[in-house]
């Protein structure tokens, strides 16, 4: 009796050991499943705004084709400043994507000619209402800080939150070289980075925001920076610019 309680123990205690190993694997292999899930949801966040080919997902702000200015090349958008007749004309102006962003994260890289402006303006409200993207959306600068006059002005320099909230340092690269620029929305906090370094934070819509609205140039626009949700534009300011890897993910 003692051989036969012995040999059952010895053969439970196996099958125990064996269950319990095969259902460790499993649970390791789901866990597997699930890391690796969330690492490519993860990844496929970022939306390409910019295909490197066709203004697929943009146009002319106020309706129509992207501007004959506006130029693709080596996986660039620039606006060809030499060949169209002035700032704003009808073969440039200001071009806007085609979807609205509420809460959002954008990266984008931008390069200015010597002595050039340019900006990108966010949270634009497109209608008939207003005949420019700045009458709406505040604008992070672009700049040749050391050729360009307006860099004269306090909070017009490149990276900061035009006419609004000078830059805490200035991480801008020279005329002809690329900069990486963040723009980051979240639940009303505004954060703006260039080449890495978080220059500007500020919330949006409070007696606060107001207050530096009405200190600005925009005071007597009465739709400027009311917008919780809106699109992207690249500004058409006649001198040449390059803007690449234009892409968001929506927080």
């Amino acid at each position: 009796m003692k051989k036969n309680y012995w040999l059952a123990s010895t053969l439970a205690a196996s099958l125990l050991i064996s269950c319990s190993g095969e259902k460790t694997a499993e649970n390791t292999a789901e866990t597997s499943t699930v890391t690796t899930e969330e690492a490519v949801s993860e990844e496929s966040e970022w939306i390409s705004l910019f295909d490197g080919q066709s203004f697929d997902g943009w146009h002319k702000y106020g309706g129509g084709e992207v501007g004959k200015a506006w130029k693709i090349e080596n996986g660039e958008i620039y606006l060809d400043a030499a060949n169209k007749d002035g700032w704003q004309t009808g073969d440039g102006g200001d071009i806007v994507t085609d979807e609205e962003f509420e809460n959002f994260h954008l990266k984008y890289e931008w390069k200015i000619a010597p002595n050039g402006n340019s900006g990108v303006i966010f949270l634009v409200h497109e209608s008939e209402e207003y005949d420019y993207p700045w009458q709406t959306g505040p604008e992070m600068q672009v700049l040749d800080n050391e050729g360009h006059p307006d860099a004269k002005i306090i909070s017009h320099r490149a990276g900061d939150l035009y006419d609004l909230i000078v830059s805490s340092e200035e991480t801008v690269k020279p005329a002809g070289e690329w900069n990486m620029a963040e723009i980051i929305v979240d639940n009303a906090k505004l954060t703006l980075r260039l080449n890495d370094v978080t220059i500007v934070e500020t919330t949006l819509w409070t007696p606060e925001w107001e207050a530096l609205i009405a200190d600005s140039k925009f005071k007597d626009m009465p739709g400027f920076g009311k917008y919780k949700k809106g699109k992207i534009a690249l500004q058409d300011h006649g001198d040449l610019v390059h803007f690449r890897n234009i892409e968001l993910k929506k927080l």
